[in-house]
């Protein structure tokens, strides 16, 4: 029997127990995203409690063959996998408002949402599911990167759903992480770390050590923002040691490459700012130095960001405003307005220094003015 639905308003954020049931739902889902309005923007922290709670208690389902549509094939999972692909690299370089991240959307609504619908083995159902949950994690990052919150709220329910229908543990594990850095970021740090400590508990015996590792990252910038900061340096140091077991010929997820040492490091610099200890964070800061930012555009000018309030907090304007101004060069071309929040809060926390500092008036000027332009 279909779970009953609560209504059109709640499409996507319904975590059904039935496999069957879910994979329905997430293919109406995309089919009609294109359809669907969404009036506010706001995030509801709730919205999240049901599809975790179930995702914890069971976060994998036995494998699940279909007869419907056309038959799926190897070239139609390599497509999806190659669209998820390009979407997070263009996502890291220009943000999710640019084009080319928002067209994932329309590959899960023509490509993906069908494929669901179609005929398929239990072995191609299950690298179907788990490539349209990290194809619906992209296009949720890619919301939330863009203001868009309650759109994201679903994308990464539908994720979440969709990783536990392919059995896959980490894939599931690393959506919630995911889901747990929303939250943290939209200001609820005690729920946030506690979805990333059910992340990595709930996978620790199934996932790789690099998405173990990113989970302990996304707990401990939770409590680096909920201001705790032993266990903060409990979950930081548990990361490390886990980045760190890394050998060569371990099973290690294509999809979470790009988190190294020095992605790690320049989260942790960004946790001490937040903690209040910003020689600390330079420290951090430093050894983040190595990520290209022609490739990782908008985490180097969050940094940059970051390093410019470490300075301010040390009540050095003149380093806070040259690296505030890289930071403001970097991400120019890139259309995120979580990244452009961070240089409207270095602004906001100058405002104090505007009237005995032309240089600092100047700074606040240019900053709004070319970010409303962007």
């Amino acid at each position: 029997m279909f779970e009953r639905q609560r209504g059109e308003g709640d499409l996507g954020l319904d975590f059904p127990r039935a496999p069957s049931d879910a994979i329905s739902v997430a293919a109406t889902f995309w089919r009609t995203v294109d359809r669907r309005h969404f009036l506010s923007n706001g995030f509801a922290v709730s919205a999240f409690t049901t599809p975790v709670t179930r995702w914890l208690t069971q976060p994998a389902d036995a494998a699940t063959a279909h007869h419907g549509g056309r038959r799926v094939g190897r070239t139609d999972l390599t497509e999806l996998w190659h669209a998820a692909d390009e979407a997070r690299l263009w996502d890291s370089k220009f943000g999710g408002g640019n084009w080319k991240t928002s067209s994932v959307t329309e590959c899960l609504r023509l490509r993906a949402a069908p494929l669901l619908s179609g005929t398929y083995t239990e072995a191609i159902g299950t690298e179907l599911f788990s490539a349209t949950a990290e194809l619906s994690r992209v296009a949720g990052w890619a919301a939330f990167d863009s203001g868009r919150h309650e759109e994201a709220q679903r994308r990464f329910v539908q994720a979440l759903r969709l990783a536990r229908a392919a059995g896959d543990v980490q894939a599931g594990a690393y959506v919630l992480t995911t889901m747990s850095l929303q939250t943290m970021l939209r200001g609820y740090p005690r729920e946030a770390a506690d979805m990333a400590e059910g992340a990595y508990e709930r996978a620790k015996h199934t996932a790789a050590p690099r998405v173990l590792a990113f989970a302990k990252l996304a707990e401990a910038r939770a409590y680096g923002r909920a201001g705790d900061t032993n266990a903060a340096g409990a979950a930081l140091g548990r990361s490390e040691e886990l980045l760190a077991s890394i050998r060569a010929g371990d099973r290690d997820p294509e999809w979470l490459s790009y988190f190294t040492h020095a992605r790690l490091a320049a989260d942790a610099a960004e946790i001490y700012r937040d903690l209040g200890q910003p020689q600390t964070a330079r420290a951090w800061n430093a050894q983040a130095a190595a990520m290209p930012s022609g490739r990782f555009t908008r985490a180097v000018g969050i940094r940059l960001s970051v390093l410019a309030g470490t300075h301010l907090q040390d009540g050095d304007l003149e380093q806070s405003l040259q690296v505030g101004s890289r930071a403001l060069e970097v991400l120019g071309t890139v259309s995120s307005t979580r990244a452009h929040g961070y240089l409207r809060s270095l602004a906001t926390e100058l405002e104090p220094w505007k009237k005995d500092s032309t240089a600092v008036a100047e700074f606040i000027d240019r900053t709004r003015r070319e970010l409303a332009a962007a």
